[in-house]
């Protein structure tokens, strides 16, 4: 997304492959992890392969269901702190399939650095053409909330979230069924998610699913 933030997917189920993935977020000059997942904690294992990587949890549900201001806040403090301390600091921002809880937040935190809804949004995307970003919305709520927006604009930026979504809409049922197929596949080589990913804007669903492949 910038040189400074990452967002994608979590580490690997498999102990070796995620050694390795670690072992080139270091490589390339990881720093941060901010880790949203609820329902797993890899502070201990990061601690033990790269004592040098910060770990953050900042973590909460991906039901489909409102986020806390307080998560929202606590997240994008860490993002924002890690990449105002120094500026070689990288970090990296994940849920388990980077598809919505991540994005969301580096969205947030993009916002709350002085980017713009359609700006921070098209990074997100050309970055990571799989994102769902689904708490987009609530990001903006939160945003609105915690600078004490006016009505009228914080009505403005819904309305250019939204619209934005919907013209720029991916199918997030099909990518997570390809995430799941992938987290089955035993073969060492295929990467459930990594840092790295195209950079052009998916013009159809089949493009999309091309380059969700080349994503996984």
């Amino acid at each position: 997304m910038t040189d400074q933030l990452v967002v994608t997917g979590d580490l690997h189920a498999r102990r070796d492959l995620a050694e390795k993935q670690l072992d080139d977020w270091s490589a390339v000059g990881v720093s941060h992890i901010v880790d949203v997942r609820e329902e797993w904690n890899d502070a201990a294992f990061v601690n033990d392969r790269h004592p040098e990587i910060t770990y953050l949890h900042r973590p909460t549900h991906d039901n489909g269901g409102r986020q806390d201001d307080e998560w929202f806040t606590s997240g994008v403090s860490a993002i924002v702190d890690a990449i105002s301390a120094d500026s070689n600091n990288i970090v990296v921002v994940h849920c388990h399939m980077g598809v919505n809880r991540a994005p969301s937040l580096a969205f947030a935190a993009l916002l709350e650095m002085g980017w713009t809804v359609e700006k921070a949004l098209n990074s997100i995307r050309k970055a990571r053409p799989i994102v769902g970003i689904l708490y987009a919305e609530q990001a903006v709520d939160w945003f609105a909330r915690r600078h004490h927006i006016c009505s009228s604009e914080h009505v403005e930026l819904r309305r250019s979230v939204r619209q934005w979504l919907a013209a720029n809409s991916v199918d997030s049922r099909w990518v997570i069924s390809r995430i799941r197929l992938a987290e089955n596949d035993p073969s060492p080589g295929h990467r459930k998610a990594g840092i790295d990913a195209p950079g052009n804007f998916p013009q159809s669903q089949t493009q999309l699913r091309m380059m969700t492949q080349e994503v996984l």
